[in-house]
C-alpha cells in the first residue's frame, strides 16, 4: 500500500483487495469510534488496543511508512527513468487482481454496478484540474475527500488533490510548517476517513456482491490513469498505441519490457491468490 501512495494514480485500497486485507482493514478503521474515545479517556488502553484491532492496525500502518521510506527513491527512479516499465507493471497487477475481485454470481445488478464503476473511475480519472478556494473549510473538504482514497480501489488520493487544484498548495504547507492548514487538513483527513470507512462497511456487510462489484469495476476504469503509453501536459494527459507514442515522441515504445513487467504484475497478483487460498 505505501508502495502505491508513492504512485499518482495508484490507490493504495487496490493493493489492500489484491493481498486480501481489504475488509479487515475497514473494519478496524471503523472501530475508531465513540467507544475508542471512552476508553481513551478512561486509560484502558489494553481494551482499546483490542477494540480497534491494534495489532493489525499498527503492522498495515508500519508496512506503509517503511515502504514509502525505503521504496521512495527506487519508485522515483523508475517513474523517471523507466515510466513505461513501472505502469505496466501496475496496469497488470490491477487488471488481474480486478479478475480475482469481481463477484463469481453474475447477476444484472452485479454488471450494473460493475459498469458505474467503470463509468465512474473513466470519467474521475479524465478530469483536468480547476481553480478552488485557499481558505480553510475547502482544506477541510479536501482532506476529507482525499484520504477516501485510501480505502477506495482506483482512485489515487494524489489525483483527487491535484483535480482539487490542492496537491501542491498541501506540499507548500507541509514544506514551510504551515500549522493551520496541516491541522485543517489533517482534521479533514481524519472526519473522511472515520466517516467514509463506515459506510463501506455497511455497503459490504449488507450489500457485498454489488459493493464489489462496484469496486472491481473502479479499478477497471482507472487504467485509464496508468497506461503505460501517454503524452502529459501540465493539465491533462493522452493516451497513445504503443506505435503512435513512438511516432509522436520519437522514442522507443518498449513493447517488450513493458509485457514483461506487465506479466510481472499480472503474476504476482496469480501468486498471492493461490497463497491464499492454500493458506484458508
Amino acid at each position: 500500500m505505501g508502495c502505491a501512495d508513492l504512485i499518482p494514480g495508484v490507490s493504495g485500497g487496490t493493493i489492500a483487495l489484491i493481498t486480501g486485507i481489504y475488509e479487515e482493514l475497514i473494519d478496524s478503521i471503523r472501530s475508531i469510534d465513540a467507544k475508542a474515545l471512552k476508553l481513551l479517556s478512561s486509560f484502558k488502553l489494553k481494551k482499546l488496543w483490542h477494540h480497534v484491532n491494534g495489532p493489525f492496525l499498527l503492522h498495515v500502518f508500519a508496512g506503509i511508512l517503511l515502504s514509502i521510506f525505503s521504496l521512495s527513491s527506487l519508485i522515483t527512479y523508475f517513474l523517471n527513468d523507466h515510466p513505461i516499465s513501472l505502469w505496466s507493471f501496475f496496469f497488470g497487477l490491477i487488471l488481474v487482481s480486478a479478475f480475482y475481485v469481481m463477484p463469481r454470481n453474475k447477476d444484472i445488478r452485479v454488471l450494473f454496478f460493475t459498469i458505474l464503476g467503470i463509468l465512474s473511475a473513466y470519467l474521475i480519472t479524465s478530469l483536468t484540474p480547476s481553480a478552488t478556494s485557499d481558505q480553510l473549510w475547502f482544506i477541510f473538504i479536501s482532506g476529507a475527500i482525499a484520504i477516501c482514497a485510501m480505502i477506495l480501489p482506483g482512485i489515487s488520493g494524489s489525483f483527487i488533490l491535484i483535480l482539487l487544484a490542492k496537491y501542491e498548495f498541501i506540499l507548500h504547507a507541509v514544506k514551510t510548517f504551515d500549522v493551520k492548514v496541516i491541522l485543517t487538513f489533517g482534521v479533514g483527513c481524519v472526519v473522511g476517513l472515520l466517516s467514509f470507512s463506515k459506510l463501506i462497511y455497511w455497503l459490504l456487510q449488507n450489500h457485498k456482491s454489488i459493493t464489489m462489484a462496484a469496486l472491481a469495476g473502479f479499478m477497471l476504469g482507472s487504467l485509464n490513469k496508468i497506461w503505460p503509453w501517454k503524452l502529459v501536459s501540465d493539465i491533462s494527459f493522452t493516451n497513445l498505441t504503443p506505435s503512435e507514442f513512438t511516432e509522436s515522441t520519437g522514442e522507443p515504445n518498449q513493447l517488450m519490457a513493458a509485457i514483461i513487467f506487465f506479466m510481472i504484475g499480472g503474476g504476482i497478483v496469480f501468486l498471492l491468490e493461490r497463497i491464499g487460498r492454500t493458506a484458508e
